[in-house]
Protein backbone atom coordinates (compact mmCIF):
# COMPACT_ATOMS: atom_id res chain seq x y z
CA UNK A 1 0.00 0.00 0.00
CA UNK A 2 1.49 3.55 -0.82
CA UNK A 3 1.50 6.36 0.77
CA UNK A 4 -1.83 7.72 -0.66
CA UNK A 5 -3.47 4.60 -0.16
CA UNK A 6 -2.90 4.30 3.32
CA UNK A 7 -3.73 8.27 3.59
CA UNK A 8 -7.31 7.28 2.41
CA UNK A 9 -7.78 4.42 4.73
CA UNK A 10 -7.03 6.13 7.59
CA UNK A 11 -9.00 9.50 6.68
CA UNK A 12 -12.00 7.03 6.05
CA UNK A 13 -11.90 5.52 9.60
CA UNK A 14 -13.40 9.05 10.52
CA UNK A 15 -16.67 8.53 8.65
CA UNK A 16 -16.86 5.08 9.64
CA UNK A 17 -16.51 6.26 13.63
CA UNK A 18 -18.80 9.37 12.35
CA UNK A 19 -21.89 6.33 12.02
CA UNK A 20 -21.54 5.31 15.43
CA UNK A 21 -22.78 8.26 16.17
CA UNK A 22 -26.90 7.55 15.41
CA UNK A 23 -26.40 4.17 17.63
CA UNK A 24 -25.24 6.07 20.35
CA UNK A 25 -27.31 8.84 20.39
CA UNK A 26 -29.98 6.83 20.48
CA UNK A 27 -28.96 3.96 22.76
CA UNK A 28 -27.29 5.35 25.16
CA UNK A 29 -28.04 9.46 25.35
CA UNK A 30 -30.85 11.14 27.28
CA UNK A 31 -32.93 12.34 24.74
CA UNK A 32 -33.76 15.86 23.46
CA UNK A 33 -30.53 17.14 24.79
CA UNK A 34 -28.62 18.60 20.76
CA UNK A 35 -26.37 21.02 22.29
CA UNK A 36 -25.68 19.28 25.49
CA UNK A 37 -24.39 16.11 23.42
CA UNK A 38 -22.70 18.21 21.04
CA UNK A 39 -20.87 20.49 23.77
CA UNK A 40 -19.69 17.49 25.68
CA UNK A 41 -18.42 15.81 22.50
CA UNK A 42 -16.52 18.79 21.68
CA UNK A 43 -14.79 20.65 24.27
CA UNK A 44 -13.46 17.67 26.52
CA UNK A 45 -11.73 16.02 23.21
CA UNK A 46 -10.43 19.45 22.37
CA UNK A 47 -8.98 20.02 26.38
CA UNK A 48 -7.41 16.52 26.21
CA UNK A 49 -5.73 17.33 22.92
CA UNK A 50 -4.36 20.33 24.25
CA UNK A 51 -3.56 19.08 26.86
CA UNK A 52 -1.39 16.58 24.99
CA UNK A 53 0.36 19.30 23.14
CA UNK A 54 0.84 22.21 25.52
CA UNK A 55 0.55 24.73 22.61
CA UNK A 56 -1.41 27.52 22.26
CA UNK A 57 -2.16 29.59 19.27
CA UNK A 58 -0.08 32.54 17.80
CA UNK A 59 -0.74 35.44 15.90
CA UNK A 60 -3.26 34.61 13.43
CA UNK A 61 -3.91 31.70 14.24
CA UNK A 62 -5.79 32.70 17.37
CA UNK A 63 -8.97 34.10 14.97
CA UNK A 64 -8.45 31.85 12.64
CA UNK A 65 -8.94 28.90 14.92
CA UNK A 66 -12.03 30.44 16.15
CA UNK A 67 -13.56 30.72 12.64
CA UNK A 68 -12.60 26.96 12.34
CA UNK A 69 -14.09 25.96 15.02
CA UNK A 70 -17.29 27.53 14.54
CA UNK A 71 -17.98 26.37 11.12
CA UNK A 72 -16.25 22.59 11.23
CA UNK A 73 -17.07 21.93 15.15
CA UNK A 74 -19.68 24.54 16.71
CA UNK A 75 -22.19 25.16 14.26
CA UNK A 76 -22.03 21.84 12.46
CA UNK A 77 -22.28 19.73 15.26
CA UNK A 78 -25.46 21.81 16.85
CA UNK A 79 -27.59 21.88 13.29
CA UNK A 80 -26.78 18.85 13.11
CA UNK A 81 -28.07 17.29 16.57
CA UNK A 82 -30.57 19.62 15.94
CA UNK A 83 -31.88 18.07 12.73
CA UNK A 84 -30.83 14.84 13.81
CA UNK A 85 -33.78 15.05 17.25
CA UNK A 86 -36.53 16.79 14.94
CA UNK A 87 -36.49 14.51 11.42
CA UNK A 88 -36.27 11.31 11.04
CA UNK A 89 -32.39 9.88 10.78
CA UNK A 90 -33.16 9.47 7.51
CA UNK A 91 -34.13 12.44 6.34
CA UNK A 92 -31.00 14.09 8.17
CA UNK A 93 -28.86 11.99 6.83
CA UNK A 94 -29.59 12.49 3.53
CA UNK A 95 -29.50 16.90 3.90
CA UNK A 96 -25.91 15.72 5.42
CA UNK A 97 -24.98 14.20 2.26
CA UNK A 98 -25.16 17.06 0.56
CA UNK A 99 -21.94 18.33 2.22
CA UNK A 100 -20.01 16.67 -1.19
CA UNK A 101 -21.54 18.05 -3.39
CA UNK A 102 -20.86 21.29 -2.11
CA UNK A 103 -17.25 20.53 -2.12
CA UNK A 104 -16.76 19.38 -5.63
CA UNK A 105 -19.01 22.48 -6.88
CA UNK A 106 -16.56 24.77 -4.97
CA UNK A 107 -13.31 23.03 -5.07
CA UNK A 108 -12.52 24.06 -8.25
CA UNK A 109 -13.99 27.52 -8.45
CA UNK A 110 -12.69 28.85 -4.79
CA UNK A 111 -8.94 26.17 -5.15
CA UNK A 112 -8.58 25.88 -8.12
CA UNK A 113 -9.09 21.98 -7.66
CA UNK A 114 -9.20 20.04 -10.60
CA UNK A 115 -12.42 17.78 -9.95
CA UNK A 116 -12.97 15.55 -12.51
CA UNK A 117 -16.86 15.01 -14.28
CA UNK A 118 -16.49 11.51 -12.36
CA UNK A 119 -16.27 12.88 -9.19
CA UNK A 120 -18.54 15.16 -9.80
CA UNK A 121 -20.71 12.12 -11.15
CA UNK A 122 -20.41 9.72 -7.96
CA UNK A 123 -21.31 13.00 -5.65
CA UNK A 124 -24.44 13.10 -7.70
CA UNK A 125 -24.88 9.02 -6.89
CA UNK A 126 -23.54 8.90 -3.33
CA UNK A 127 -26.67 11.51 -2.64
CA UNK A 128 -29.20 9.64 -4.36
CA UNK A 129 -27.50 5.99 -2.53
CA UNK A 130 -27.75 7.75 0.62
CA UNK A 131 -31.63 8.80 -0.26
CA UNK A 132 -32.64 4.92 -0.75
CA UNK A 133 -30.30 3.74 1.98
CA UNK A 134 -32.17 5.89 4.82
CA UNK A 135 -35.78 7.63 3.34
CA UNK A 136 -38.57 6.02 3.81
CA UNK A 137 -42.08 6.97 2.54
CA UNK A 138 -43.66 7.55 5.65
CA UNK A 139 -40.61 10.15 6.78
CA UNK A 140 -42.02 13.51 7.96
CA UNK A 141 -40.28 16.99 6.66
CA UNK A 142 -39.85 19.35 9.58
CA UNK A 143 -39.23 22.83 8.35
CA UNK A 144 -36.54 23.86 11.19
CA UNK A 145 -35.15 20.14 10.60
CA UNK A 146 -34.46 20.61 6.97
CA UNK A 147 -32.90 23.99 7.42
CA UNK A 148 -30.52 22.93 10.13
CA UNK A 149 -29.80 19.97 8.33
CA UNK A 150 -29.19 21.79 5.46
CA UNK A 151 -27.21 24.72 7.82
CA UNK A 152 -24.91 21.34 9.34
CA UNK A 153 -23.69 20.66 5.49
CA UNK A 154 -22.87 24.33 4.44
CA UNK A 155 -20.74 24.76 7.36
CA UNK A 156 -18.44 21.54 7.07
CA UNK A 157 -18.36 22.55 3.60
CA UNK A 158 -17.23 26.16 4.57
CA UNK A 159 -14.66 24.33 7.24
CA UNK A 160 -13.29 22.57 4.87
CA UNK A 161 -12.54 25.16 2.35
CA UNK A 162 -10.80 27.53 4.84
CA UNK A 163 -8.45 24.49 6.30
CA UNK A 164 -7.69 23.56 2.80
CA UNK A 165 -6.72 27.18 2.37
CA UNK A 166 -5.12 28.17 5.40
CA UNK A 167 -3.39 25.04 6.04
CA UNK A 168 -2.05 24.47 9.48
CA UNK A 169 0.40 25.04 11.71
CA UNK A 170 3.29 22.30 12.63
CA UNK A 171 1.32 20.73 15.25
CA UNK A 172 -1.78 18.58 13.65
CA UNK A 173 -2.40 17.30 17.19
CA UNK A 174 -2.73 21.09 18.62
CA UNK A 175 -4.42 22.21 15.22
CA UNK A 176 -7.34 19.64 15.88
CA UNK A 177 -8.04 20.68 19.67
CA UNK A 178 -7.84 24.46 19.26
CA UNK A 179 -10.66 23.55 16.85
CA UNK A 180 -12.39 21.61 19.26
CA UNK A 181 -12.18 23.98 22.27
CA UNK A 182 -13.23 27.14 20.21
CA UNK A 183 -16.16 25.28 18.44
CA UNK A 184 -17.10 23.87 21.89
CA UNK A 185 -17.01 27.12 23.79
CA UNK A 186 -19.37 28.36 21.12
CA UNK A 187 -21.54 25.22 21.90
CA UNK A 188 -21.23 25.86 25.32
CA UNK A 189 -22.83 29.18 25.20
CA UNK A 190 -25.81 27.76 23.35
CA UNK A 191 -26.38 25.47 26.19
CA UNK A 192 -26.53 27.77 28.81
CA UNK A 193 -28.54 29.93 26.98
CA UNK A 194 -31.14 27.60 25.57
CA UNK A 195 -30.92 23.97 27.37
CA UNK A 196 -29.33 24.27 30.79
CA UNK A 197 -27.08 21.89 32.67
CA UNK A 198 -28.56 18.44 33.29
CA UNK A 199 -29.78 17.64 36.59
CA UNK A 200 -27.64 14.47 36.55
CA UNK A 201 -26.37 11.80 33.81
CA UNK A 202 -26.13 7.90 34.19
CA UNK A 203 -23.15 5.60 33.75
CA UNK A 204 -24.46 4.83 30.40
CA UNK A 205 -24.60 8.46 29.81
CA UNK A 206 -21.57 8.96 30.34
CA UNK A 207 -20.06 5.81 28.33
CA UNK A 208 -21.85 7.23 25.35
CA UNK A 209 -20.32 10.73 26.05
CA UNK A 210 -16.94 9.38 26.22
CA UNK A 211 -17.21 7.07 23.17
CA UNK A 212 -18.69 10.41 21.34
CA UNK A 213 -15.22 12.79 22.63
CA UNK A 214 -12.59 10.46 22.52
CA UNK A 215 -12.68 7.30 19.51
CA UNK A 216 -15.58 9.81 17.98
CA UNK A 217 -14.31 13.38 17.97
CA UNK A 218 -10.60 13.44 19.05
CA UNK A 219 -9.40 10.26 17.33
CA UNK A 220 -12.11 11.01 14.23
CA UNK A 221 -10.82 14.53 13.62
CA UNK A 222 -7.22 14.00 14.00
CA UNK A 223 -7.45 11.24 10.79
CA UNK A 224 -10.02 13.57 8.91
CA UNK A 225 -8.23 17.19 9.39
CA UNK A 226 -5.01 14.82 7.88
CA UNK A 227 -6.79 13.88 5.34
CA UNK A 228 -7.90 16.88 4.60
CA UNK A 229 -4.70 18.65 3.95
CA UNK A 230 -3.10 16.04 2.08
CA UNK A 231 -5.83 14.56 -0.39
CA UNK A 232 -8.05 16.43 -3.20
CA UNK A 233 -10.96 17.49 -1.74
CA UNK A 234 -13.54 15.79 -4.11
CA UNK A 235 -11.45 12.32 -2.74
CA UNK A 236 -12.57 13.34 0.83
CA UNK A 237 -15.27 14.56 0.48
CA UNK A 238 -17.30 11.30 -1.23
CA UNK A 239 -15.40 9.40 1.86
CA UNK A 240 -17.80 10.98 3.99
CA UNK A 241 -21.09 8.56 2.17
CA UNK A 242 -19.47 5.65 4.53
CA UNK A 243 -21.12 7.66 7.66
CA UNK A 244 -24.30 6.92 6.40
CA UNK A 245 -23.67 3.60 5.61
CA UNK A 246 -22.19 2.79 8.45
CA UNK A 247 -25.15 3.92 10.37
CA UNK A 248 -27.51 1.72 8.10
CA UNK A 249 -25.27 -1.23 8.91
CA UNK A 250 -25.67 -0.86 12.75
CA UNK A 251 -28.84 -0.58 12.66
CA UNK A 252 -29.20 -3.82 10.93
CA UNK A 253 -27.00 -5.63 12.58
CA UNK A 254 -27.47 -4.37 16.53
CA UNK A 255 -30.79 -3.16 16.61
CA UNK A 256 -32.26 -5.85 14.40
CA UNK A 257 -33.43 -3.24 11.55
CA UNK A 258 -34.67 -4.60 8.27
CA UNK A 259 -33.01 -3.23 4.93
CA UNK A 260 -35.43 -3.59 1.60
CA UNK A 261 -34.36 -4.25 -1.58
CA UNK A 262 -34.07 -0.24 -2.53
CA UNK A 263 -32.27 0.49 0.81
CA UNK A 264 -29.53 -2.61 -0.50
CA UNK A 265 -29.24 -0.84 -3.87
CA UNK A 266 -28.68 2.67 -2.11
CA UNK A 267 -26.19 1.27 0.05
CA UNK A 268 -24.32 -0.14 -3.49
CA UNK A 269 -24.66 3.60 -5.29
CA UNK A 270 -23.02 4.82 -1.81
CA UNK A 271 -20.29 2.17 -1.87
CA UNK A 272 -19.49 3.25 -5.68
CA UNK A 273 -19.71 7.12 -5.01
CA UNK A 274 -16.55 6.06 -1.75
CA UNK A 275 -14.40 3.94 -4.51
CA UNK A 276 -14.53 6.44 -6.80
CA UNK A 277 -13.72 9.08 -4.21
CA UNK A 278 -11.02 6.30 -2.99
CA UNK A 279 -8.67 6.87 -6.37
CA UNK A 280 -10.21 9.94 -8.00
CA UNK A 281 -7.28 12.15 -9.42
CA UNK A 282 -4.87 9.23 -7.98
CA UNK A 283 -2.68 10.67 -11.17
CA UNK A 284 -2.86 13.99 -10.02
CA UNK A 285 -1.39 13.45 -6.80
CA UNK A 286 2.03 12.38 -7.64
CA UNK A 287 4.77 14.21 -6.76
CA UNK A 288 2.20 16.88 -4.80
CA UNK A 289 3.62 18.41 -1.88
CA UNK A 290 1.37 17.80 1.24
CA UNK A 291 0.31 20.05 4.25
CA UNK A 292 1.66 23.33 2.75
CA UNK A 293 -0.97 26.06 2.96
CA UNK A 294 -1.90 28.04 0.10
CA UNK A 295 -0.85 31.60 1.20
CA UNK A 296 2.43 30.19 1.93
CA UNK A 297 3.00 27.59 -0.87
CA UNK A 298 1.78 29.99 -3.88
CA UNK A 299 5.07 32.22 -2.91
CA UNK A 300 7.54 29.74 -3.74
CA UNK A 301 9.48 29.56 -6.77
CA UNK A 302 8.76 25.67 -8.43
CA UNK A 303 11.83 24.33 -8.65
CA UNK A 304 10.28 20.96 -9.16
CA UNK A 305 7.80 19.49 -11.25
CA UNK A 306 5.46 19.44 -8.01
CA UNK A 307 2.37 21.49 -7.87
CA UNK A 308 0.63 22.36 -4.52
CA UNK A 309 -2.02 20.69 -3.03
CA UNK A 310 -5.16 22.54 -2.97
CA UNK A 311 -8.63 21.20 -1.64
CA UNK A 312 -11.10 21.57 0.28
CA UNK A 313 -12.68 20.16 3.14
Amino acid sequence: MNRTSRTVALTALAPLVWGTTYLVTTEFLPADRPLLTATLRALPAGLVLVALTRTLPRGSWWWKSAVLGTLNIGAFFALMFVAAYRLPGGVAATLAAVHPLLVTALAGRILHERVTPLARAAAGVGVLGVALLVLTPGARLDGWGIVAGLGSAAATAAGVLLTKRWGRPSSLVAFTGWQLIAGGLVLAVALLAVEGLPDGLTAINLAGYAWLALPGTALAYLAWFSGILRLPAARVSLLSFLTPLTAGALGWMILGQSLSTTQLVGGAFVLGAVGVGAVAGRRDDAGRRADVPVEVAAEQPAVSNRSVLVQVT
